[in-house]
């Protein structure tokens, strides 16, 4: 499988990355044994970094993902993440510290490669929505200072709230990755965005993102489970998404999604979900793509999309329309 750097951090990673969350539920939800199994045939295929965070099934998936990167002696890059809450902001530093320090001891771990934040970014705090001078006066030096006593490598963020706010956190260069939202729905952080296109313009940033040398690696890449054409769902995957796609609700992101059908044909896919794949990963500022799996069957697909290179120019245009 194709590596790509993670920016300034200069770890190698697969294109293709292993999304623990809720989502697709298998690290939440879904049996010991199916997880091993998972997590075996992605190494096999090549597939190098995992990210989990203390919020996906409170915890189970962090403890889930330890216990099977320990029994299989994995030598792969693992991150996760910390969510503030309000009673947090009171001291944030002890916050981000308790939040490692939990996430190592579900984890069984020492350290892990990446540290993220979790909450969306704006200009005004409130709630699980941080505002973007905490973030920058009080988050970053917390990480960092976790960085220094060794147990993470490197630090980033989740590129979700005002699209204003993600640029400045993007520009100040304190962090060395970030997680952006990109796929075929809504294009917008790699692009122009597509005339009458509902949701969030992201406003080009993974090109910023290049720019300041971080790693991207890319979440939402099938719009909550959107693009795969149907509204039906895994009973181990998340039943409700709205609104993490781009339309208003995700009936409506699937009505989308099906618009882009003809292309399947065309670009030489296998499936929509295959297409939407491929799509992604041929933007050159990408350097993974997460994928959150239900069952072993999701994790093939996906492997086989990578593996079958990015989408022509002619079909990408199309899409981006």
């Amino acid at each position: 499988m194709q590596k790509r750097r993670l920016g300034r951090t200069g770890l190698e990673v697969s294109v293709l990355g292993y999304g623990a969350g809720a989502v697709g539920g298998l690290f939440t939800k879904g049996a010991a044994a199916d997880q091993e199994r998972a997590i075996a045939r992605a190494i096999e295929a090549g597939i190098n970094y995992f990210d989990t965070a203390a919020l996906y099934g409170n915890g189970e998936s962090e403890r889930n993902l330890g216990r099977v990167l320990k029994a299989l002696k994995a030598d792969v890059v693992v991150g996760t993440k910390v969510r503030l809450s309000t009673e947090h902001r009171a001291n944030v530093g002890k916050a981000i510290e308790q939040g490692m320090n939990d996430s190592l001891s579900r984890m069984g771990r020492d350290h892990v490669d990446l540290f993220q934040l979790h909450n969306p970014l704006v200009a005004k705090d409130g709630g699980d929505k941080l505002a973007i001078d905490i973030a920058l006066n009080e988050v970053a030096p917390a990480l960092e200072k976790l960085r220094k006593a060794g147990k993470t490598r490197f630090i980033g963020f989740s590129g979700v709230g005002e699209t204003a706010a993600l640029h400045q956190a993007i520009e100040s260069k304190l962090f060395d990755t970030v997680q952006v939202v990109y796929n075929a729905l809504n294009p917008s952080a790699g692009g122009a965005m597509p005339k009458g296109t509902p949701g969030q313009d992201y406003g080009r940033m993974l090109e910023k993102a290049k720019a300041a040398d971080m790693g991207t690696i890319i979440i939402r890449a099938l719009a909550g489970g959107a693009l795969s054409g149907t509204e039906q769902r895994h009973p181990l995957a998340m039943q409700s998404v709205d609104p993490i796609g781009s339309a208003p609700n995700f009936a409506g992101d699937v009505a989308r999604a099906k618009a882009l059908k003809p292309l399947v044909r065309d670009s030489g896919s296998s499936s929509l979900t295959e297409l939407a794949e491929r799509f992604v990963i041929a933007h050159p500022a990408v350097s993974t793509m997460l994928v959150g799996y239900s069952t072993l069957d999701h994790l093939e697909a996906a492997i086989d999309a990578v593996n079958k290179g990015p989408l022509a120019e002619a079909v990408l245009a199309q899409v981006a329309r």
